[in-house]
């Protein structure tokens, strides 16, 4: 980690850099906070850039950084043009994207096409103008049901828990018409069969773009377009006759975008959040007209388990193909329980119906499992996502006290729904105690020491800071750079598309094992037993700590084998 050498970032208009990057995702409230507030800002990623560069990443994708009230992390923008004041500025933005690409590293910005903050200008326009007035078709607002209007216009449900309508008062002060919100109630949805609102978003790309963004992640990427009717629909209805997932004239909008990118030279990059069972109506979004990439679920919410992880594999390679797009894979991210926790559970899927919280989960073991999950995904074809936190080893935070907890899905459903702060909490940077240089000291003393994150930091983290894990060749820190490093080191195997499975009649089902160029072979043992390894020239690297065994694979253990 110490003396990152100085990585010009390619400007090659043919360099398709998505469809083999690594990519670290920062959630700005948890990176790191240079100001003392409690809350990361971005002067505290531009503090640590060095850290990120050194772990050997090729691109950051910051989770919204703009101006918002906050109601659901940012993802609530009120001003795509601004930077929130807790994270900084405009001017601190630019600085940090110049900063990170004069380290090797791109950045992909998040823009959420579904809705706005409640607080942006034209809902604040709308809501304040007579029902039919032209300010309100930028939105979704609809008289009630029932003999007052007291009724929502249908029985849609929120993804955060209760109804997806929220009545407004019309200008007299009467109650009036109802707006949806498939999300939050502070977060309305947008119109998209507006022209208004698709010019604005291009722009919105474009001003981005400009000041050297390298790629957009886009998020509910499936939502935006609705069937005007607005009609009722039975549970289980699926796509393309959900009438606001996944309708078929959601791809306009992505073609038009497309445009844009592809209007910049190198041409900037398109990811989309893309949840949907279907892989035939997943590669639809893949189309060369279209995004790029799009995150791989189906991987994430795998568990751990050899039949059903070479499926969603070669389902994957299958879908992609068919487009000639790049994969993506992807273990944890801020929405979803972290993998350590996952890989120690019994059943270590996962799913939003299901987050198990609370379940118990043997963090040894998910431990052990995330370094061979790791090896395993980075050596299939295409990209990968990290999520902050992940190389330190980091596991949910589940024990979080009701009266801190910030997220809309648990305050929403009543704390049913524990939500997502658990996979939230701030990183912890040096020191013994909280908030482990998340925080600068504001005194010499610790009575004096830095306010405490905005989520509180398990004590038992002390073991897992950046500081103490880089003194520590066996920590998960030293393991992810070492990994990452033997991907850039072997990418002439690595890069390309190459791929087969490996399968011998003796082989344990319980083994999975693939070749990637003519002498790489990739070795998972998922079973509860050692297991043989295939003839080789050598061991490239192991997931386990210390001298991988030349004979014999451990449980829950990968290694790159040198077969040529």
């Amino acid at each position: 980690m110490q003396g990152v050498p100085f990585v010009a970032r390619s400007t090659d208009a043919h360099d398709e850099w998505w469809r083999h990057a690594v990519i670290y995702q920062v959630y700005p409230r948890s990176f790191a906070d240079a100001d003392g507030d409690g809350i990361g800002d971005l002067a505290g990623v531009r503090e640590h850039l060095p850290h990120l560069a050194g772990l050997g990443v090729d691109a950051l994708w910051f989770s919204p950084w703009y101006a918002s009230p906050q109601a659901d992390a940012g993802y609530d923008v009120a001003d795509y043009r601004r930077i929130d004041p807790a994270f900084g500025d405009l001017a601190e933005a630019e600085a940090l994207i110049a900063e990170a690409h004069a380290l090797g590293l791109r950045i992909i910005v998040d823009v959420v096409p579904n809705h706005v903050s409640d607080q942006h200008a034209w809902f604040q326009e709308a809501r304040a103008a007579a029902p039919g007035a032209e300010a309100r078709d930028l939105f979704w607002f609809r008289p009630g049901r029932g003999t007052d209007g007291e009724l929502p216009p249908n029985d849609w449900q929120s993804s955060f828990g209760g109804p997806a309508w929220t009545r407004v008062p019309d200008p007299d002060g009467t109650p009036g018409e109802w707006y949806l919100h498939l999300f939050a109630p502070e977060q309305p949805d947008l119109k998209w069969d507006n022209p208004k609102v698709r010019e604005e978003h291009e722009d919105i790309l474009r001003f981005w773009f400009d000041r050297g963004a390298d790629g957009i992640r886009i998020d509910s990427a499936t939502l935006p377009a609705k069937d005007p009717a607005l009609p009722e629909f039975a549970p289980g209805t699926t796509p393309p006759d959900h009438p606001h997932i996944d309708r078929d004239d959601v791809h306009s909008i992505y073609r038009s975008w497309r445009a844009v990118a592809d209007g910049y030279e190198p041409a900037r990059a398109l990811i989309g959040e893309v949840w949907l069972d279907n892989p035939e109506r997943f590669a639809r979004y893949l189309r060369s007209d279209e995004m790029h990439t799009a995150f791989n679920f189906d991987y994430l919410n795998s568990p751990w388990d050899p039949a059903a992880l070479r499926t969603v594999i070669q389902d994957t390679l299958d879908a992609h193909a068919g487009v000639g797009a790049a994969p993506t894979w992807v273990l944890s991210n801020h929405d979803v329980t972290r993998h350590v926790t996952r890989y120690g559970r019994a059943d270590s899927s996962y799913g939003h119906a299901l987050r198990q919280h609370g379940t118990p989960s043997d963090l040894e073991l998910g431990t052990r499992r995330a370094r061979a999950a790791l090896l395993l995904a980075l050596a299939l074809p295409g990209a990968h996502y990290l999520y902050q936190g992940e190389e330190l080893g980091l596991w949910e935070v589940e024990d979080i006290p009701a009266e801190l907890r910030q997220d809309p899905i648990f305050h929403r459903t009543g704390g049913l729904d524990i939500g997502r702060d658990g996979c939230r909490v701030p990183l912890p940077w040096s020191g013994d105690e909280p908030p482990f240089g998340f925080s600068p000291m504001t005194g010499a003393t610790t009575s004096e020491m830095a306010v405490q994150p905005w989520l509180p930091q398990p004590a038992a983290w002390a073991g897992h800071t950046v500081e103490a894990q880089q003194a520590d060749p066996d920590s998960m820190l030293a393991f992810y750079c070492a990994a990452l490093a033997a991907r850039r080191r072997h990418a002439a195997d690595l890069r390309g598309d190459s791929f087969g499975w490996h399968d011998r009649d003796d082989t344990d089902p319980h083994v999975l094992a693939f070749r990637r160029g003519p002498g790489f072979l990739c070795v998972a043992n998922l079973s509860t037993t050692d297991q043989p390894l295939p003839p080789h020239s050598g061991i490239l690297l192991g997931s386990a700590p210390g001298t991988p065994d030349p004979e014999t694979l451990a449980p829950d253990t990968t290694v790159w084998l040198r077969t040529g």
